[in-house]
């Protein structure tokens, strides 16, 4: 494998790269402060390219390999993860799940504003009481003549207060289990959807995180995405490329630990040299350094497979296993090498930690990973 960027990958990433410096960085620590990103950042993401990333020019779209999808994300994370997370969900599980499974008319529909940032979809899956048990959902869409109503509450929403659009999962007949889920595309302004800001979360507090509540919303069946009852596998397949821009956003968390670590070592002195000069430091900073490059390396594989067509769902998991774990670990010694001041949020390993720890849980847990990397070693499902 040649792991060298092509001239436009890393043209690609530099512009990410000159982006987050430029809109992002100057602003990290009043969005933490103020829990919310300034909007307006939608349409410079949209502007640049980022939002319409892999999605066909004809629709819109900006074109691209899902390698520079990953690059782009990478800096996103290693900028704000909050900011990440708006292009990881709008494109990478909303637009791109359009772009696959769509039919004509709702490409045509969405994915131009969608990748110009005159829109921005959220992805409506987990509920109050199911998480990782994504195939028990409560939330039902009743067929009633030419439509379907829909009631239920969705939890943990990205983007849910802002978005446009919900990629909204249901269940639309009595099929116990995940083959009576279905897919449906629910504009936001619907009567009788309701959103409700999430605040006072440890991490991602930037991030427009919504309780949606659906209460006798009619949607046509023009509406419905995909196939009925095929919700579930369109969900996990948009899931499975989800975890790929996870880790990518993971391995910007664990990059930006390490300048911050590298670079506050050099500067601090304790004892009348650097603390870069002690060795327990270099041990941490050290660390740090080799769960980078592993976590992008297994996500550079998952990039390099989806492009080329192949198999990548288990690689995914490894990828998102690996990284966000990762994460939190470079995080955690990069706070233990500022020590007393990256406690206080003047300093950026403190917000890093934080927005590390949630990237365990979404899309996905530790744990389930495990449970899907060990189903496809061994052939026998946990489920």
């Amino acid at each position: 494998m040649n792991l060298e960027l092509s001239e436009e990958q890393e043209a690609v990433r530099r512009l990410a790269e000159d982006f987050v410096a430029r809109e992002v960085a100057p602003h990290v620590v009043a969005w933490d402060r103020a829990e919310s990103v300034d909007r307006s950042i939608v349409k410079k993401l949209g502007a640049v390219g980022f939002l319409g990333l892999t999605i066909p020019e004809e629709y819109g779209g900006s074109g691209g390999d899902h390698f520079s999808y990953c690059l782009v994300t990478e800096e996103l994370g290693r900028g704000d993860s909050s900011v990440r997370g708006i292009v990881s969900v709008s494109l990478g599980l909303v637009a791109k799940t359009i772009a696959a499974w769509g039919d004509e008319e709702q490409k045509r529909r969405w994915l131009p504003p969608l990748a110009s940032g005159d829109a921005i979809g959220c992805f409506g899956l987990t509920e109050p009481g199911t998480g990782s048990d994504a195939g028990n959902l409560a939330t039902r869409a009743v067929r009633d003549g030419d439509g379907y109503v829909v009631n239920g509450t969705k939890m943990f929403i990205t983007n849910g207060t802002w978005a446009d659009v919900v990629l909204l999962f249901a269940r639309t007949d009595d099929t116990p289990g995940h083959k009576g889920v279905s897919a449906f595309l629910v504009p936001t302004d619907t009567p009788g959807l309701t959103r409700r800001t999430i605040h006072g979360k440890l991490g991602l507090r930037g991030q427009a995180t919504a309780e949606l509540v659906l209460e006798d919303v009619r949607v046509p069946a023009a509406a419905m995405l995909g196939p009925e009852g095929k919700g579930f596998s369109l969900a996990m397949s948009a899931l499975a490329k989800g975890r790929m821009s996870v880790a990518a956003g993971c391995v910007g968390i664990a990059q930006a630990a390490l300048d911050a670590a590298v670079r506050y070592a050099g500067e601090r002195e304790q004892f009348g040299k650097p603390i870069a000069s002690y060795q327990l430091v270099q041990e941490l900073i050290s660390d740090i350094a080799v769960d980078v490059d592993a976590a992008r390396l297994l996500t550079w594989r998952v990039a390099d497979l989806v492009d080329r067509g192949e198999e990548f769902a288990t690689a995914a998991s490894k990828a998102k296993l690996y990284a966000s774990e990762a994460a939190v670990r470079c995080a955690n010694n990069a706070l233990q090498v500022f020590g007393g001041y990256g406690y206080i949020d003047e300093y950026p390993v403190g917000k890093l930690l934080r927005d590390a720890r949630v990237m365990t849980l979404y899309e996905g847990t530790s744990q389930i990973q495990k449970l899907i990397i060990g189903r496809a070693l061994t052939g026998v499902s946990a489920f």
